[in-house]
């Protein structure tokens, strides 16, 4: 019912920032609860942060506390992950995803109906 597409993903040195967009279609992103999730090789899919539905709500996992802001602008249909202060351990793909669930445990994968096809983010040291 939503297609998600992930963009601005690349490589930068330790230290650095790099913003992520999630460009929903289909339906309006404003009726889902969404967050977005890193993969690095050989590990599982990470929780980073999520937004609610009018983004007055954001949570985060505590790697990433301070350096990571979550926002959406749902005029445009849109979320995007604010990316400061990235250290090598931030290496991975980031995929945006979606779900209508509040009850939802927000840091599982598994809560999440609608992906996005991935975007990589390298930071080299």
């Amino acid at each position: 019912q939503v297609q998600l597409v992930e963009s601005g993903g690349g490589s930068v040195q330790a230290g650095g920032s790099l913003s992520l967009s999630c460009a929903g279609s289909g339906r309006s992103l404003s009726n889902y609860l969404i967050s977005w999730f890193r993969q690095a090789p050989g590990k599982e899919r990470e929780f980073v942060a999520r937004i609610s539905w009018s983004g007055t709500s954001t949570n985060y996992v505590e790697s990433v506390k301070g350096r990571f802001t979550i926002s959406r602008d749902n005029a445009k249909n849109s979320v995007y992950l604010q990316m400061n202060s990235l250290v090598p351990e931030d290496t991975a793909v980031y995929y945006c995803a979606a779900n209508t669930k509040l009850e939802r445990p927000p840091h599982l994968a598994s809560s999440y109906d609608y992906w996005g096809q991935g975007t990589q983010v390298t930071v080299s040291s």
